[in-house]
């Protein structure tokens, strides 16, 4: 089984064997990769909403990696669906593989490389230069926004 975020429909991965998706990926597509959808889900594709504990995992997941501002709700969908169904995650976006490798998740890549290796993002003030494990609003120090860094 095959989890497809939006990246398989645009950029036309070929699956072999079942698939699926959800519901919120239809509508970030267009034009022709959104006719690709709906072919697929025509031809047997499965649409899937995952559930809520699924959805936890995920977001608590993204927030250990520090990608949990950067995924979007339909990336933890997509992510929590792999989860649930046993599935190899296929997408181009280093978030969403980032965080499906700390959730021990299989992914295939499409017209990108894929990543090399996980991180767990560090966050560092514009400011004051202090740096953070998780993410906030702004830094308690001096108050300037945080920008995330790669930890190595």
């Amino acid at each position: 089984m095959h989890v497809l975020d939006s990246s398989a429909f645009i950029d036309e991965y070929d699956v072999e064997g079942p698939s699926a998706t959800v519901p919120s990926v239809r509508e970030e597509l267009k034009d022709a990769a959104g006719y690709r959808f709906d072919a697929m889900e025509g031809s047997g594709m499965r649409v899937h909403v995952p559930d809520e504990a699924a959805i936890r995992r995920v977001r608590d997941a993204a927030t250990r990696t520090g990608d949990a501002d950067v995924v979007s709700e339909t990336d933890v969908r997509v992510l929590a669906a792999a989860l649930e169904l046993d599935a190899v995650l296929v997408t181009d976006d280093y978030a969403m593989q980032n965080v499906a490798d700390a959730l021990d998740l299989d992914t295939d890549v499409i017209a990108k490389e894929g990543i090399t290796e996980r991180r767990d993002w560090n966050f560092q003030c514009q400011g004051c230069g202090r740096e953070f494990d998780e993410n906030r609003e702004r830094c308690p120090v001096c108050g300037s926004d945080l920008a995330r860094k790669n930890p190595n």
